[in-house]
Formats: C-alpha cells, structure tokens, sequence
C-alpha cells in the first residue's frame, strides 16, 4: 500500500531534466559517491631503451644528476640580497661519486640530463647541471611521491631553462611591474599616513599573477579564485584585477566602500575584495579574489572550500557526469601566503592534510609564497626550526619551486612549470618567491630597529621594476619610454580620481550571479511555512533506508536501523531525530537543492544514529540512499566524512556556502566543544562575513549538547559564547536582520524545520545548533508526521499544554534536553501548578511570543530560568536582560554555580548537581 502511494507521489511532481548519476554509487569501487569519483589508475613505464642503457652504462655520472636534482637548490642564488651564507653541499662533490673533473671522456646524456646539451665531458656537464639547479631558480621535487612525478618534474624543470619570453611578453611583464611601482609612489605621495602594505621589493609577483591568467586561458580554465593576504594585495586589485581605483581612495580617506542601502560596518582597506571578468588573449577567464581577515592563513581554507562549491556549481571534477572529467578542469585556487605565516599557522598543515581526501580535493591549488626573508620584524632564522620557510608544503610530496624574485623572467618560468605540474598531476604546487620588503610590516614601521643590516641593503639598492627595465634597454630592447608614458597616464587616471571620490557610487557587488533574487534579511521577524505532505515525507523515509538487492546490510542495522524505520512509517509511529533529518534531506534533494554534510564520523554519525551511508557488510561498498531517490533527481547528498581536523574543515564548509545558496551546507562537530579549534572561523568569517564584506552564508553548525557526565571537554558547545558574538539587541527587538541564529531545539520536528528554513528563505544567516546527544533515543523526544505536515514551521517558543493554565503559579523558561528532566520531575512528583516554556530560538530574542506566553498566565507569582549549564554558561547571561528589558519579566536563576571548567569530571558529583537543580527549579 506504501509502495503505491509513494508511486504516485513521484508522479506528480515535475522533474527538470539532468543528466541521470548512477543509478547505484559506491565509494569503494571504480564508480565512487556524489562528490567523490576515485581517479583512474595508470601504469608506470621505465621510459625508452636508450635511456635505460645510458643510465646503467653510467651509473656514477647517474648518482651525480641525483644529487644536483637532491641538492642544487642548497647553492642556488635564490636570494636577492645576497646574504644566505652558502651551505655545504657534499653530495655535489663529483669525487664521492668517483669522478673527476678531468675526465675527457665524453658520456652520452640521453635519459640522465635532459636539455639542449645532448654529450659532453665531466667538467661541462657539471657546469651545465650547476646553470641548471644552482642558478636563481632551482627545485625540490625529489621527494615526490611516484617515479613518475620525479621523472616528469626533472624533465620539464631542465627543459624549463630553455624556455623563452618574447619580446612582447618582456614589455608587458614590464609595463606590469612599472604599474604597481608607479601605484606604491602615488599611495606614498598622497596617503603618507595610511597603512597599504606595498609590493615594493615583491612586484615581481605581478608578473606571476599575469602568467597564471595567461596559461589558465590556454589551459582551457574558465574561473581563477585567489586568496591572498594584505602585501601587494591593493596593488593586484587595482592593476590586474580592474577594482576602481577611485573607491579604493575613497575608502582611504575614511569614507564606507559599500554601495549605498546596504546594512554593513566594512572592513580595513587590506581586507578589500573583487571579483571580475577579464580578456585574456581575446578569451574571457573570470577571476575572484576572497575577503581575508588579520588573522593570517585563516582564507586558505576559505579559498579551497570556494573553489570547491564553484566546481560543484559548474559540475567540474567529482560532479561531473563526463568519466573523462577530472577534478579542477574548470577551475583553479591560487594562494598566496607570508613566509613567517605559512610556516607557523596550523592551518596550512591542516589544509594540505585536506587537500587530496575524498570531497575535499579540488585537483590542486597553485600556491605562492611571499617571502620577505623577515615576518613583523623576526627573521626566518627565528621563525622556524626548517630549512625554508616552505617545508611543510612538502607533507603530500608537492613539488617546491624556489625563484630569485630580482628576476622577474625566471618568476614567469616558475609560474609556467608550477601550471603544467597542476594541470598534469592535479596536485598541490608551491613557488617560494624569495624577495624583500622595502619597508616594515606596513609603511609607518621602522624594521632597521631589529634588521638593521638587511635594511641598510635594502635601502640601497634599486627597485625589481627599474632593475628590470634597465635590463631589458641594455638587451636592446626600447622599453623605457612606453613604461613612462604608461605612468604619466595612470597618475593622470588616478588624480581625476581623487577629485571624483567625494560622489563616486560604489557598485553593488553582492547578491549576484548565482545569489541574484536574494536580499539582506528584513529588521523583523518573519515566518515561513516548511512543512511537506504526509505521503510525500513516508516515501522519503522509505527511500532512506532503501537499498539494491544485491547489498548486504550489517545486520544490526537491518534490524535496527532499516526495519526499524520502516516499521515506524508503515505503522504511524513516532519519529525519532534521525529519520526527521533524513526527511528534511530528502525534501530538500526532492526540491532540487543540493545537500553537503561534513565534519569527523558524519556518514554513521558520532552516536551511530544517521547512518546515512550504509557499508555492504561483505565488499566495503557504500551506498548513500538518499541519492537515489527517484529517477532523474537534481539535489543530492555529499557526505563528507572529514580528517580530524576543525579550523580548516570548518573554513572548507564556510567557504562552499558563500558560493551558492541552493545547497545547504552542514559542518557537525563530533562533540560540541571541538568546535573551538576553529575558533578563528567562526570569529573573523561565520559570525561577520556579511558584516563586513557582504557574503551571505547559510553555513549551518551542529554541535552536540548537553549535560550527561561526560566531563569537561564533551558535555557543552558553549552556546554562550556564540551568543556574545550575536548581534541582538538587549534594549530593542530583534529581526531576522541578527547576524547569526542560535538555536536549541527539543522535538525532532523542530530540527527538521530549521533546516528546510535554511532553504526556503530569500536570505541566507549561519545557523548556530545546540543539537542532541541523549535525545537522539529520548522515548519522550519524538515527533509525529503531522508535527512536519503542510501549515507547519518552527516554533522559537513551544507552549506547555500538560498544564492548566489558570492553575499555574510558577513559570519555568528552558532550553534542550534540559526540559525533558524537568518534565519528569514534575510528572514524577505532580507538581503541575508549574508551567515548562521551552525557548527554542534564543537569537533572534522572541520577544514577543514570549510575552504571548506570560499573558497565559494570570495567577502566576514566581518566573524561573533553569538551565544544566553552570552561571557563568550557557544562556543565562543573554536571556536574562532581555527578559528584565524586553519582556518586562524579572526571572529568578536555578542552575549550577560558577566554575572554570564547563562539566565535573566526578559522576557523583554531576549527579548532585543535577539532583540539586531539578529540586530548586519547582521550588517556591
């Protein structure tokens, strides 16, 4: 009877046509899951037979290649100020390999050395591999995983000291430079006192930036999205990246860089931000630089998770139906890091431990290291216990490209042979862009206080630009003239500028493209109807537990977990949290939109109770049910099970939400508390994204609440520190205009409303969950088809009906799990002359239906607020002005005292303590 009904329901709705997904997805097997194709296997060759011979013929000439490939980069002239002290490089020494320089015999080089140089003598060959790997761009690249990658990077590295620029290219990369030199000098002259983090000393990133646009096009790359930190970072967004100038100086002298009507504070002039369709050789290549914050490394995961939600959007990679497709064909992250801050930020370990997992990888990200040889005022020596600032990129085995940035050629070089690595390997690269600082940390510091020796040659010497320019004319190549006239026109454009920035408009960059429809949320509240047909929820619970016939099912799950939930469905029963987030899912995915869970554990869930992705109990295989919902389906489900990882994870998942606003996205911490290794997320992204910089995100956080003696660290998601960085108002209502929702529901009805809200809405706010724990499989915390049924939605305040309003004399507010142990007690003892409000939505403050409730009320003399939580947590601090200001409710506290620590780690004193509030609460 079921099965006919869910029948017809599939066959009312209409369904837009896609390309269909398998119809069954294993992550075990060649075919993979949604979000996840495993890439195909090739094999690896010895090369030709020539090459084979000539190797074993000279086994110690071999050696010696090994050892330059090992350890040339040790001797390079990578830096420009000339002061790294040569290291000893014995390996180099041709005799520990028995060979002498005086040799005359003449070796073959084909398969050993590969360059124009097909034969010669030792004493030329050593030359040669000397210009090759000791020059002013070298490599590590021995470390790589397979013989193939080091075969391939020592082939394309040798080759690439062959490669050319014409003579057009050496203009423009000029006319480049001299722009962001001629732009520093205008900031300098007209903006003395402000802080703008020059590229002066590093301008030769200018022209690593042009090159990455130039070979993106060639590689048939639609979309570039860099994440960058504050040096050079206003020079590349005037220059390259076309930000109007005439805002930028706006924003200089103190004035909102936002378009007028919009409801934001903004953002230091660093933290700027742009996104733009460039010409790129007559082909149009779109490219997006992300908002950063202070906090340094924090966009690195950001610009991943970006990068990954555009490739969703585009179906690139691991969402697209074409088995030939490959992750990052349509589109590449380009980071840009501090030498000090890539070394000592835990996040970029974090990132690269990411970086090739399961829907997480996005086929590679181009990262660039700004080295100043100096952080504040440390020097690398100080900063790090490594070699070079760029070792930890080598945890996966990338490649590492080292580059005197006095060259700007050979920074172009590196630029092509990193692009080729990625498009290749599809794997992470980096480029240590080894430069100086012409001043301090900004423009106002004096760094000769602690490198005194290091700015006495830095302030002696010629910029990157002019250095350039003078060798290009002693080339013989006419340039200087052009790169004047280029300035004389910019300082023209940039003074009209000035005068014009008093009434220039700043455009509207937000709610765009893929957000265009969507607004700011309203400065009041507003109600939305999330509730599904009955008929169409029972299928959806069905198809969640549905699975092939040829799949073998653990058999406790069968029993519990599968038969069980259709048992329930079949025979009316209520549902537990479970299978209510299954329905919201499979709604939601029925509707077209796209669902991303993430976090440690999540596929099973860190309770064993969402099994969203079965294992075949025989083969490993798994199989996500919900994606096979029907046929021709448009929304499905990426479960993303997470390395134990919170910031950067988190910073993944902030980053694919503000890329589109059709797929919900789900970070689920395994306890509560973990949350906190990512503070800096929530902090300077979740909580003020839009504050600042106008970036909508419907970011939802799960995190496990609730007091059952678990101890310190798993008890609470210290709710209260989300609630301090809300921006409610004690003396004024709220509207859905907060900056971030903060919820702690008790019915699973509730759940299942909050997140279809997420979708339904024409606005997007994070939403902040204190979930269950215990209630998972509460008996009470239940909840019936009708709670879900058409005309339902979420409830901020759920109203006492056990009780007889006229009876009541004391009135309780709570939140969570909490009430279920108050309504035992009052069950327990009869103590119903007292009412259990349950304060679902503490922000936005529900002022009003709260009155609504207190009016119910006639006879009441005593208002309590009673929480698990200790004084100095949980909501007791927020609530309690509001309802004395608000509400006009003066409440009475009962909970457990103050404490350092957020739970005892003693049973029978949390037994105690949960004893002593339950009685306190109905006492009067």
């Amino acid at each position: 009877m079921l099965s006919c009904v869910l029948k017809q329901v599939v066959r009312q709705r209409p369904c837009r046509h896609l390309p269909a997904m398998p119809a069954v997805a294993f992550y075990h097997s060649d075919n993979g899951v949604y979000g996840y194709r495993p890439a195909a296997w090739t094999e690896q060759t010895s090369g030709a037979r020539a090459v084979t011979e000539n190797r074993i013929c000279y086994p110690s000439l071999m050696q010696l290649v090994t050892a330059y490939r090992e350890h040339g980069h040790k001797k390079a002239k990578i830096d420009p100020l000339g002061r790294q002290k040569p290291r000893p490089t014995p390996e180099l020494d041709p005799a520990m390999y028995g060979i002498s320089l005086t040799d005359n015999k003449v070796f073959e080089l084909e398969g050993i050395v590969n360059s124009t140089m097909k034969s010669g003598n030792m004493e030329d060959i050593v030359s040669h591999l000397e210009s090759l790997y000791c020059d002013q761009m070298s490599a590590e690249f021995m470390h790589l995983t397979t013989m193939e990658e080091r075969e391939w990077f020592a082939e394309k590295f040798e080759e690439s000291r062959t490669w050319t620029l014409s003579d057009d290219e050496k203009k423009s990369l000029a006319l480049t430079l001299a722009e962001s030199q001629a732009f520093d000098n205008f900031l300098a002259a007209k903006f003395g006192t402000i802080k703008r983090y020059s590229g002066e000393g590093a301008e030769s990133m200018m022209g690593f930036f042009q090159e990455v646009f130039k070979q993106a096009v060639q590689d048939n790359l639609e979309e570039v999205h860099i994440g960058m930190p504050h040096r050079a970072r206003l020079n590349l967004l005037t220059g390259l990246l076309k930000y109007p100038a005439t805002l930028m100086f706006k924003k200089m002298k103190g004035l909102p860089e936002f378009p007028q009507g919009a409801v934001c504070s903004g953002d230091v002039l660093s933290h700027l931000y742009n996104s733009v369709d460039l010409d790129v050789n007559g082909r149009q290549l779109h490219v997006s630089m992300i908002p950063n914050p202070s906090h340094l490394e924090a966009c690195t995961s950001v610009l991943s998770g970006k990068v990954r939600g555009r490739q969703q959007s585009l179906k690139d990679g691991d969402y697209c139906t074409d088995v030939s497709a490959r992750v990052g064909d349509k589109v590449l992250g380009v980071q840009v890091h501090g030498d000090a801050s890539f070394t000592a930020q835990g996040i970029i370990q974090e990132n690269f431990a990411i970086a090739e997992v399961p829907h997480f990888n996005i086929g590679g990200t181009l990262h660039l290291i700004v080295n100043n040889q100096l952080g504040f005022t440390t020097p690398g020596e100080r900063g790090r216990s490594s070699l070079y600032c760029s070792d930890i990129g080598k945890m996966n085995g990338n490649p590492v490209i080292h580059v005197n940035g006095d060259n700007p050629e050979e920074v172009v070089r590196a630029c092509r042979l990193a692009m080729e690595y990625r498009q290749h390997f599809r794997k992470d690269v980096l480029v240590d862009l080894q430069c100086w600082r012409k001043w301090g940390h900004n423009e106002i510091d004096d760094p000769s206080f602690t490198n005194p020796s290091m700015y006495s040659i830095i302030n002696n010497r010629t910029s990157v630009p002019d250095l350039y320019v003078q060798k290009l004319t002693d080339d013989g190549l006419t340039i200087k003239e052009e790169v004047n006239d280029k300035v004389t026109t910019l300082q023209v454009d940039w003074n009209e500028g000035l005068k014009t920035l008093e009434t220039y408009q700043a455009y509207h960059y937000h709610l765009r493209r893929r957000w265009k429809g969507f607004v700011q949320a309203p400065s009041h509240v507003t109600a939305w109807e999330t509730g599904v047909q009955s008929d169409l929820l029972r299928y959806i619970g069905a198809k969640s537990v549905e699975i092939p016939s040829d799949f073998v099912p653990h058999p406790h799950l069968k029993k519990t977990f599968l038969q069980s939930r259709l048992r329930k469905l079949e025979e009316g029963k209520p549902l537990d949290w479970a299978t209510a987030e299954a329905m919201a899912f499979g709604s939601l995915l029925y509707e077209g939109f796209n669902v991303r869970i993430c976090g440690q554990d999540v596929g099973r869930g860190t309770f064993s109770q969402r099994h969203a992705m079965l294992i075949d109990n025989q083969t490993d295989a798994m199989y996500i049910p919900l994606n096979n919902i029907m046929p021709q389906q448009t929304g499905f489900y990426e479960v993303a099970n997470s390395p134990l990882s919170e910031e950067a994870v988190l910073g993944f998942e902030y980053g694919m939400s503000i890329e589109n606003p059709n797929n919900l996205i789900i970070w689920e911490a395994q306890f509560g508390d973990f949350y906190n290794g990512a503070q800096i997320i929530i902090d300077t992204f979740v909580t003020s994204g839009e504050v600042k910089w106008l970036l909508q995100s419907g970011l939802v956080m799960l995190l496990p609440h609730g007091y059952d003696g678990a101890g310190p660290e798993h008890s609470s998601c210290h709710i209260e520190r989300f609630l301090q960085l809300c921006d409610s108002k004690e003396h004024d209502i709220d509207g859905d205009d907060v900056n971030t929702q903060i919820v702690h529901p008790t019915t699973p009805a509730q759940y299942f409303h909050l997140l279809r809200r997420q979708m339904v809405r024409n606005y997007r706010k994070p939403l902040i969950v204190a979930g269950p724990k215990v209630m998972l499989r509460l008996p009470a915390a239940v909840s019936n088809l009708a709670d879900m049924g058409p005309g339902t939605s979420f409830q901020p305040v759920l109203p006492d009906s056990a009780v007889d309003p006229n009876r009541v004399d004391r009135v309780v507010f709570c939140c969570g799990k909490h009430y279920y142990a108050l309504a035992k007690e009052r069950e327990d003892k009869q103590l119903f002359n007292t009412a259990l409000i349950r304060v679902e939505e503490l922000c936005p403050f529900p002022t009003a239906l709260l009155q609504e409730q207190l009016n119910k009320y006639p006879n009441a003399k005593a208002y309590v607020w009673s929480q698990e939580e200790h004084t100095n947590m949980g909501p007791w601090f927020f609530v309690n002005p509001r309802f004395n200001n608000l509400v006009g409710c003066k409440l009475s506290y009962v909970g457990r005292g103050p404490l350092g620590t957020a739970a005892a780690g003693v049973g029978q004193v949390h037994q105690q303590e949960a004893k002593q509030v339950l009685q306190q609460t109905f006492q009067g």
